[in-house]
Protein backbone atom coordinates (compact mmCIF):
# COMPACT_ATOMS: atom_id res chain seq x y z
CA UNK A 1 0.00 0.00 0.00
CA UNK A 2 1.43 2.98 -0.89
CA UNK A 3 0.97 6.27 1.39
CA UNK A 4 -0.38 8.86 -0.20
CA UNK A 5 0.37 12.29 0.53
CA UNK A 6 -1.43 14.66 -1.59
CA UNK A 7 -4.04 13.77 1.08
CA UNK A 8 -2.29 15.37 3.40
CA UNK A 9 -1.30 18.27 1.22
CA UNK A 10 -1.39 19.80 -1.57
CA UNK A 11 1.30 21.91 -1.29
CA UNK A 12 3.75 19.17 -1.12
CA UNK A 13 6.21 19.35 -4.60
CA UNK A 14 9.37 17.54 -2.83
CA UNK A 15 10.46 14.41 -1.15
CA UNK A 16 12.57 11.69 -0.17
CA UNK A 17 11.26 7.93 -0.19
CA UNK A 18 11.92 4.59 -1.24
CA UNK A 19 11.06 2.58 -4.45
CA UNK A 20 8.87 -0.80 -2.75
CA UNK A 21 8.24 -2.31 -6.42
CA UNK A 22 9.61 -1.67 -10.05
CA UNK A 23 7.54 -3.27 -13.13
CA UNK A 24 7.72 -3.88 -16.47
CA UNK A 25 4.99 -3.78 -18.76
CA UNK A 26 4.22 -3.99 -22.10
CA UNK A 27 3.15 -0.51 -22.60
CA UNK A 28 6.30 0.67 -20.26
CA UNK A 29 8.50 1.13 -16.95
CA UNK A 30 6.54 1.60 -13.50
CA UNK A 31 7.68 2.34 -10.32
CA UNK A 32 5.72 1.85 -6.94
CA UNK A 33 6.73 4.28 -4.25
CA UNK A 34 6.56 3.93 -0.16
CA UNK A 35 5.14 7.31 -0.36
CA UNK A 36 3.96 9.91 -3.17
CA UNK A 37 2.12 12.75 -3.55
CA UNK A 38 1.38 12.39 -7.78
CA UNK A 39 -1.92 12.39 -7.45
CA UNK A 40 -3.31 9.99 -10.23
CA UNK A 41 -6.20 9.91 -12.90
CA UNK A 42 -9.39 10.34 -11.27
CA UNK A 43 -12.42 12.16 -10.15
CA UNK A 44 -12.22 14.38 -13.61
CA UNK A 45 -9.00 15.60 -12.75
CA UNK A 46 -5.64 14.82 -14.82
CA UNK A 47 -2.61 13.02 -13.02
CA UNK A 48 0.31 14.96 -11.80
CA UNK A 49 3.94 14.50 -13.89
CA UNK A 50 7.31 15.74 -12.56
CA UNK A 51 9.81 13.68 -11.77
CA UNK A 52 11.70 10.69 -9.74
CA UNK A 53 15.23 11.10 -9.47
CA UNK A 54 15.47 13.29 -12.49
CA UNK A 55 13.66 10.93 -14.45
CA UNK A 56 10.39 12.43 -16.17
CA UNK A 57 7.46 11.02 -14.88
CA UNK A 58 5.07 10.21 -17.69
CA UNK A 59 1.80 8.77 -16.34
CA UNK A 60 -0.09 8.24 -12.56
CA UNK A 61 -2.60 5.45 -12.24
CA UNK A 62 -4.26 3.62 -9.48
CA UNK A 63 -4.89 0.52 -8.61
CA UNK A 64 -6.77 -0.74 -5.90
CA UNK A 65 -4.74 1.28 -2.91
CA UNK A 66 -0.87 1.08 -5.22
CA UNK A 67 -0.16 3.81 -6.96
CA UNK A 68 1.69 3.43 -10.34
CA UNK A 69 4.33 5.80 -11.37
CA UNK A 70 4.74 5.47 -15.57
CA UNK A 71 8.56 6.45 -16.31
CA UNK A 72 10.80 6.93 -19.28
CA UNK A 73 13.26 4.10 -17.34
CA UNK A 74 13.91 2.95 -13.95
CA UNK A 75 15.81 4.60 -11.87
CA UNK A 76 19.02 2.19 -10.56
CA UNK A 77 18.40 3.54 -6.74
CA UNK A 78 16.18 2.21 -4.12
CA UNK A 79 16.03 5.52 -2.30
CA UNK A 80 14.76 8.48 -4.77
CA UNK A 81 13.83 11.91 -4.81
CA UNK A 82 10.71 13.08 -6.15
CA UNK A 83 9.23 16.50 -7.55
CA UNK A 84 5.85 17.83 -8.46
CA UNK A 85 5.84 19.99 -11.55
CA UNK A 86 4.39 22.51 -9.61
CA UNK A 87 2.56 24.98 -12.42
CA UNK A 88 0.59 21.97 -13.79
CA UNK A 89 -0.55 21.00 -10.15
CA UNK A 90 -1.23 24.22 -9.32
CA UNK A 91 -3.19 24.27 -12.52
CA UNK A 92 -5.21 21.82 -11.72
CA UNK A 93 -5.63 22.65 -8.16
CA UNK A 94 -7.09 26.21 -9.58
CA UNK A 95 -9.36 24.83 -12.24
CA UNK A 96 -10.62 21.82 -9.72
CA UNK A 97 -11.64 24.06 -6.88
CA UNK A 98 -13.20 26.39 -9.31
CA UNK A 99 -15.62 24.08 -10.51
CA UNK A 100 -16.55 23.17 -6.73
CA UNK A 101 -17.45 26.83 -6.40
CA UNK A 102 -19.32 27.12 -10.07
CA UNK A 103 -20.80 24.05 -9.41
CA UNK A 104 -22.11 25.74 -5.88
CA UNK A 105 -23.18 28.86 -7.86
CA UNK A 106 -25.06 26.85 -10.06
CA UNK A 107 -26.88 24.99 -7.64
CA UNK A 108 -28.02 27.63 -5.39
CA UNK A 109 -28.63 30.54 -8.24
CA UNK A 110 -30.95 27.66 -10.27
CA UNK A 111 -31.42 24.70 -8.81
CA UNK A 112 -28.64 23.30 -11.62
CA UNK A 113 -26.95 19.73 -9.98
CA UNK A 114 -23.50 19.11 -11.74
CA UNK A 115 -23.46 16.18 -13.04
CA UNK A 116 -20.39 15.24 -14.54
CA UNK A 117 -16.71 17.10 -14.66
CA UNK A 118 -14.44 17.14 -17.05
CA UNK A 119 -10.68 19.32 -16.80
CA UNK A 120 -9.04 19.23 -19.98
CA UNK A 121 -5.56 20.88 -20.80
CA UNK A 122 -6.90 23.98 -22.37
CA UNK A 123 -10.26 24.21 -20.60
CA UNK A 124 -12.53 22.83 -18.13
CA UNK A 125 -16.40 21.57 -18.07
CA UNK A 126 -19.08 20.87 -16.47
CA UNK A 127 -22.47 19.23 -17.33
CA UNK A 128 -25.93 21.09 -15.13
CA UNK A 129 -29.19 20.05 -14.89
CA UNK A 130 -30.51 22.66 -17.05
CA UNK A 131 -31.58 22.13 -20.47
CA UNK A 132 -31.11 25.61 -21.24
CA UNK A 133 -29.19 28.98 -19.22
CA UNK A 134 -29.82 32.29 -20.93
CA UNK A 135 -27.02 35.19 -21.05
CA UNK A 136 -28.85 37.07 -18.42
CA UNK A 137 -28.32 33.26 -16.33
CA UNK A 138 -25.11 32.93 -17.20
CA UNK A 139 -24.12 36.47 -16.30
CA UNK A 140 -25.57 36.00 -13.04
CA UNK A 141 -23.36 32.85 -12.20
CA UNK A 142 -20.03 34.61 -13.26
CA UNK A 143 -20.84 37.29 -11.27
CA UNK A 144 -21.64 35.59 -8.30
CA UNK A 145 -18.81 32.80 -8.78
CA UNK A 146 -16.56 35.49 -8.48
CA UNK A 147 -17.69 37.24 -5.48
CA UNK A 148 -17.63 34.30 -3.88
CA UNK A 149 -14.24 33.89 -4.77
CA UNK A 150 -12.99 37.38 -3.19
CA UNK A 151 -14.54 36.39 -0.17
CA UNK A 152 -11.89 34.41 0.46
CA UNK A 153 -13.91 31.18 2.01
CA UNK A 154 -11.43 28.60 3.53
CA UNK A 155 -10.88 25.49 1.81
CA UNK A 156 -10.36 22.50 3.84
CA UNK A 157 -10.60 18.75 3.55
CA UNK A 158 -10.35 15.62 5.97
CA UNK A 159 -11.73 12.10 5.88
CA UNK A 160 -15.06 11.26 7.77
CA UNK A 161 -17.01 7.93 9.12
CA UNK A 162 -20.11 6.86 7.92
CA UNK A 163 -21.76 8.70 10.80
CA UNK A 164 -19.64 11.42 10.79
CA UNK A 165 -20.71 12.06 6.88
CA UNK A 166 -24.36 11.51 7.73
CA UNK A 167 -24.39 14.30 9.81
CA UNK A 168 -23.28 16.74 6.99
CA UNK A 169 -25.25 18.21 4.08
CA UNK A 170 -23.36 16.96 1.49
CA UNK A 171 -23.61 17.84 -2.31
CA UNK A 172 -24.65 14.20 -3.12
CA UNK A 173 -23.65 10.78 -1.26
CA UNK A 174 -20.44 9.56 -2.13
CA UNK A 175 -20.22 5.61 -3.45
CA UNK A 176 -18.02 4.66 -1.18
CA UNK A 177 -18.57 3.46 2.76
CA UNK A 178 -15.47 4.26 4.42
CA UNK A 179 -12.09 6.15 3.80
CA UNK A 180 -14.62 8.89 2.48
CA UNK A 181 -12.69 12.43 2.51
CA UNK A 182 -15.08 15.87 2.20
CA UNK A 183 -13.58 19.10 0.59
CA UNK A 184 -15.06 21.47 2.45
CA UNK A 185 -15.55 25.52 1.22
CA UNK A 186 -16.65 27.18 4.33
CA UNK A 187 -19.55 28.90 4.41
CA UNK A 188 -20.63 27.07 0.62
CA UNK A 189 -20.76 23.46 0.64
CA UNK A 190 -19.34 19.78 1.44
CA UNK A 191 -18.37 17.85 -1.17
CA UNK A 192 -17.09 14.24 -1.11
CA UNK A 193 -13.94 14.58 -3.19
CA UNK A 194 -10.45 13.05 -3.78
CA UNK A 195 -8.90 15.90 -5.73
CA UNK A 196 -6.15 18.28 -4.84
CA UNK A 197 -7.97 21.83 -4.01
CA UNK A 198 -6.18 25.54 -3.09
CA UNK A 199 -6.56 26.41 0.17
CA UNK A 200 -9.12 29.38 -0.11
CA UNK A 201 -11.25 30.57 -3.07
CA UNK A 202 -8.97 33.52 -3.41
CA UNK A 203 -5.96 31.40 -4.75
CA UNK A 204 -8.52 30.65 -7.64
CA UNK A 205 -8.26 34.11 -8.82
CA UNK A 206 -11.18 34.44 -11.34
CA UNK A 207 -13.32 32.17 -12.94
CA UNK A 208 -14.30 33.01 -16.48
CA UNK A 209 -17.57 31.81 -18.37
CA UNK A 210 -16.18 30.75 -21.89
CA UNK A 211 -19.59 29.66 -23.82
CA UNK A 212 -22.56 27.45 -23.11
CA UNK A 213 -24.49 24.94 -25.14
CA UNK A 214 -26.41 21.73 -25.13
CA UNK A 215 -25.48 18.71 -24.14
CA UNK A 216 -28.11 15.67 -24.12
CA UNK A 217 -30.97 17.53 -21.91
CA UNK A 218 -28.26 19.64 -20.28
CA UNK A 219 -26.46 22.53 -20.55
CA UNK A 220 -22.59 22.33 -20.62
CA UNK A 221 -20.72 25.33 -19.61
CA UNK A 222 -17.01 25.95 -20.93
CA UNK A 223 -14.87 28.10 -18.34
CA UNK A 224 -11.56 28.56 -16.96
CA UNK A 225 -9.62 29.56 -13.34
CA UNK A 226 -6.99 31.35 -12.84
CA UNK A 227 -4.07 31.74 -14.96
CA UNK A 228 -5.73 30.13 -17.33
CA UNK A 229 -8.65 32.97 -17.53
CA UNK A 230 -5.35 35.31 -17.45
CA UNK A 231 -4.05 33.81 -20.35
CA UNK A 232 -7.43 33.50 -22.22
CA UNK A 233 -7.45 37.57 -21.35
CA UNK A 234 -4.28 38.09 -23.14
CA UNK A 235 -4.88 36.39 -25.89
CA UNK A 236 -7.91 37.90 -26.82
CA UNK A 237 -6.49 41.21 -25.94
CA UNK A 238 -3.59 40.55 -28.36
CA UNK A 239 -6.45 39.45 -31.11
CA UNK A 240 -8.21 42.82 -30.63
CA UNK A 241 -4.74 44.64 -30.96
CA UNK A 242 -4.27 43.16 -33.98
CA UNK A 243 -7.55 43.76 -35.62
CA UNK A 244 -6.90 47.37 -33.77
CA UNK A 245 -3.99 48.03 -36.02
CA UNK A 246 -5.93 46.34 -39.04
CA UNK A 247 -8.47 48.47 -39.30
CA UNK A 248 -6.89 51.27 -37.80
CA UNK A 249 -9.50 52.19 -35.52
CA UNK A 250 -9.70 52.11 -31.40
CA UNK A 251 -11.03 48.67 -30.30
CA UNK A 252 -14.60 50.28 -28.90
CA UNK A 253 -14.89 50.65 -33.16
CA UNK A 254 -14.02 47.57 -34.45
CA UNK A 255 -17.27 45.84 -34.54
CA UNK A 256 -18.43 49.07 -36.50
CA UNK A 257 -15.72 48.76 -38.53
CA UNK A 258 -15.76 45.03 -39.27
CA UNK A 259 -19.95 45.37 -40.30
CA UNK A 260 -18.72 48.03 -42.51
CA UNK A 261 -16.60 46.13 -43.97
CA UNK A 262 -18.26 42.94 -44.81
CA UNK A 263 -21.15 45.52 -46.26
CA UNK A 264 -18.25 46.80 -48.88
CA UNK A 265 -17.26 43.30 -49.29
CA UNK A 266 -21.01 41.60 -50.11
CA UNK A 267 -20.68 44.96 -52.88
CA UNK A 268 -17.79 43.93 -54.07
CA UNK A 269 -18.67 40.44 -54.08
CA UNK A 270 -22.02 41.11 -56.28
CA UNK A 271 -19.88 43.41 -58.35
CA UNK A 272 -17.50 40.63 -59.15
CA UNK A 273 -20.04 37.92 -59.45
CA UNK A 274 -21.65 40.60 -62.34
CA UNK A 275 -18.80 40.65 -64.08
CA UNK A 276 -17.63 37.02 -64.24
CA UNK A 277 -21.12 36.51 -65.51
CA UNK A 278 -20.59 39.15 -68.07
CA UNK A 279 -16.86 37.53 -69.12
CA UNK A 280 -18.22 33.93 -69.10
CA UNK A 281 -20.63 34.80 -71.45
CA UNK A 282 -18.01 36.41 -73.94
CA UNK A 283 -16.25 33.42 -73.49
CA UNK A 284 -19.28 31.50 -74.06
CA UNK A 285 -19.80 32.55 -77.42
CA UNK A 286 -15.84 32.74 -78.32
CA UNK A 287 -16.15 28.78 -77.60
CA UNK A 288 -19.29 28.63 -79.98
CA UNK A 289 -17.67 30.39 -82.54
CA UNK A 290 -14.55 28.60 -83.07
CA UNK A 291 -15.75 24.82 -81.67
CA UNK A 292 -14.62 21.91 -83.23
CA UNK A 293 -17.30 20.10 -85.66
CA UNK A 294 -18.32 17.70 -83.09
CA UNK A 295 -16.98 18.69 -79.45
CA UNK A 296 -16.47 22.02 -77.89
CA UNK A 297 -13.33 21.75 -75.88
CA UNK A 298 -11.25 23.80 -73.88
CA UNK A 299 -8.66 24.17 -71.46
CA UNK A 300 -8.37 27.17 -68.88
CA UNK A 301 -5.47 28.15 -67.01
CA UNK A 302 -7.04 29.86 -63.36
CA UNK A 303 -11.24 28.87 -63.37
CA UNK A 304 -12.37 27.32 -60.03
CA UNK A 305 -14.59 23.51 -61.04
CA UNK A 306 -17.78 26.11 -60.54
CA UNK A 307 -16.53 28.24 -62.96
CA UNK A 308 -16.41 25.25 -65.58
CA UNK A 309 -20.09 24.23 -64.41
CA UNK A 310 -21.67 27.62 -65.02
CA UNK A 311 -19.48 28.02 -68.23
CA UNK A 312 -20.57 24.67 -69.63
CA UNK A 313 -24.13 25.45 -68.40
CA UNK A 314 -24.30 28.25 -70.91
CA UNK A 315 -22.31 26.77 -73.94
CA UNK A 316 -25.29 23.47 -73.70
CA UNK A 317 -27.53 25.91 -73.52
CA UNK A 318 -27.05 27.52 -76.66
CA UNK A 319 -25.64 24.44 -78.64
CA UNK A 320 -25.95 20.21 -79.27
CA UNK A 321 -23.21 19.59 -79.20
CA UNK A 322 -21.06 18.06 -75.97
CA UNK A 323 -19.00 20.04 -73.86
CA UNK A 324 -15.73 19.36 -72.14
CA UNK A 325 -13.52 22.22 -70.28
CA UNK A 326 -10.83 21.53 -68.10
CA UNK A 327 -9.30 23.82 -65.15
CA UNK A 328 -5.13 23.59 -64.45
CA UNK A 329 -5.72 25.84 -61.56
CA UNK A 330 -7.60 22.76 -60.09
CA UNK A 331 -6.63 19.65 -61.78
CA UNK A 332 -10.89 19.21 -62.28
CA UNK A 333 -12.77 18.69 -66.08
CA UNK A 334 -16.51 18.97 -66.68
CA UNK A 335 -18.05 16.93 -69.17
CA UNK A 336 -22.10 17.92 -70.35
CA UNK A 337 -24.30 18.32 -72.63
CA UNK A 338 -28.37 19.48 -72.89
CA UNK A 339 -29.70 15.79 -73.57
CA UNK A 340 -29.71 15.79 -77.26
CA UNK A 341 -27.16 12.76 -77.13
CA UNK A 342 -27.36 9.28 -75.91
CA UNK A 343 -23.71 9.82 -73.93
CA UNK A 344 -24.07 9.71 -70.28
CA UNK A 345 -21.46 11.60 -68.61
CA UNK A 346 -21.63 10.04 -65.26
CA UNK A 347 -21.25 6.32 -66.82
CA UNK A 348 -18.39 7.72 -69.06
CA UNK A 349 -16.77 9.19 -66.14
CA UNK A 350 -17.16 6.15 -64.00
CA UNK A 351 -15.99 3.94 -66.16
CA UNK A 352 -12.37 5.12 -67.37
CA UNK A 353 -11.68 7.66 -64.54
CA UNK A 354 -9.92 4.68 -62.72
CA UNK A 355 -7.00 4.70 -65.64
CA UNK A 356 -6.63 8.25 -64.80
CA UNK A 357 -6.14 8.19 -60.91
CA UNK A 358 -9.71 10.46 -61.19
CA UNK A 359 -12.47 10.80 -58.65
CA UNK A 360 -15.38 11.95 -59.72
CA UNK A 361 -18.73 11.47 -60.97
CA UNK A 362 -22.14 12.63 -61.99
CA UNK A 363 -25.62 12.66 -63.79
CA UNK A 364 -26.50 11.48 -67.59
CA UNK A 365 -26.11 15.47 -68.77
CA UNK A 366 -23.18 16.75 -66.32
CA UNK A 367 -20.11 15.47 -64.69
CA UNK A 368 -16.86 16.43 -63.24
CA UNK A 369 -14.11 14.70 -61.62
CA UNK A 370 -10.26 16.08 -59.81
CA UNK A 371 -6.87 14.50 -60.40
CA UNK A 372 -3.75 14.09 -58.01
CA UNK A 373 -1.60 15.94 -61.02
CA UNK A 374 -2.29 18.28 -64.21
CA UNK A 375 -0.71 15.45 -66.38
CA UNK A 376 -3.14 13.05 -65.22
CA UNK A 377 -5.93 15.50 -65.83
CA UNK A 378 -4.89 16.58 -68.83
CA UNK A 379 -3.94 12.67 -70.03
CA UNK A 380 -8.13 12.01 -69.16
CA UNK A 381 -9.08 15.02 -70.84
CA UNK A 382 -6.90 14.19 -74.37
CA UNK A 383 -8.45 10.88 -73.38
CA UNK A 384 -12.18 12.12 -73.41
CA UNK A 385 -11.79 14.75 -76.28
CA UNK A 386 -10.61 11.84 -78.81
CA UNK A 387 -13.58 9.88 -77.75
CA UNK A 388 -15.87 12.24 -78.46
CA UNK A 389 -14.84 13.17 -81.62
CA UNK A 390 -14.66 9.49 -82.52
CA UNK A 391 -18.25 9.39 -81.48
CA UNK A 392 -19.25 11.82 -83.37
CA UNK A 393 -17.37 10.62 -86.33
CA UNK A 394 -19.79 7.55 -86.46
CA UNK A 395 -22.94 9.65 -86.52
Amino acid sequence: MTSKLYYDSAYLTEWQTGISQRLERDDGYYVILEETAFYPHGGGQPCDEGWINGIPVLDVIIEGEKVLHKLERLPEETEVNCRIDWNRRFDHMQQHSGQHLLSAVCRNLYQAMTVSFHLGSDYATIDVEQPELNPVQLASIEQEVNRQIYLNHSIVSYFVTGEEMAQLQLVKQPKVTENIRIVEIKDVEYNACGGTHVSSTGEIGIIKLLKADKQKGNTRLYFKCGTRALEEFNESLRILGVLSTKFNTGKDEIIDRIEKWEHEQKQLQAELTLLKEKNDGYVAQELLSNHEDRLISHIFEDKSLKDLQNLAGKLTAESHLPVLLATAAENKIVLAHNGSTDLSCGSFFKNHLGSFNGKGGGSDKLAQAGFPTWEDAVAFYEFTRQSQLEIGAMK
